[in-house]
């Protein structure tokens, strides 16, 4: 008995972005960089380790510090938004 073929249907044309390439990714929060391919706009670039230099997108957290994967709770402050917050209540007091 042979297994069943499936019929593998060529990807629609014209539905995806034209822009989608090799981008840089890097927490800002510790540093970390990571290369794939994405369509998200950027204005800045950062050389690789292959010396080719590539878009970059910041983020404020990625896989390497966010708590559900590192298994610590860290608190990531990148905008000062803990210090605004206490002062704004501490006045409420």
């Amino acid at each position: 008995m042979q297994p069943e073929l499936i019929k593998i249907s060529k990807m629609k044309k014209e539905i995806h972005p034209e822009n989608y390439r090799l981008c840089l990714f890097k927490d800002m929060s510790n540093g970390y960089t990571f290369l794939t391919r994405s369509c998200a706009e950027t204005k800045e670039s950062l050389q690789w380790e292959d010396g080719n230099e590539y878009p970059l997108v910041k983020l404020d957290i990625s896989m390497t510090s966010h708590p559900f994967y590192t298994g610590k709770q860290v608190l990531v402050d990148t905008a000062g938004r803990v210090d605004k917050f206490r002062t704004r209540y501490a006045k409420k007091k």
